[in-house]
């Protein structure tokens, strides 16, 4: 499951948790142990949040939650 989300970051270069959960139809919270490991590996990096539009609250979390694919170095 690791290497699937994996290359699905990498294919789409940028992606959010909400994207991830809906593709891979697994909730968040389930999601984000790997998605720490992938971080951990430097195969990915989480974004900074993206403000909330005039301190909005109607926006889920995991919709505003990124994840970039970091290129891996060819040793």
């Amino acid at each position: 499951m690791l290497g699937v989300l994996q290359s699905y970051i990498a294919v789409r270069g940028t992606v959010s948790l909400a994207d991830l959960a809906q593709h891979f139809r697994m909730d968040p919270l389930a999601l984000r142990p790997m998605l720490d490991r992938l971080t951990r590996k430097g195969r990915i990096r989480r974004l900074p949040c993206p403000d909330r539009c005039s301190g909005c609250q109607c926006c889920a979390e995991s919709q505003l939650e990124y994840y970039e694919w970091v290129a891996v170095p060819v040793p």
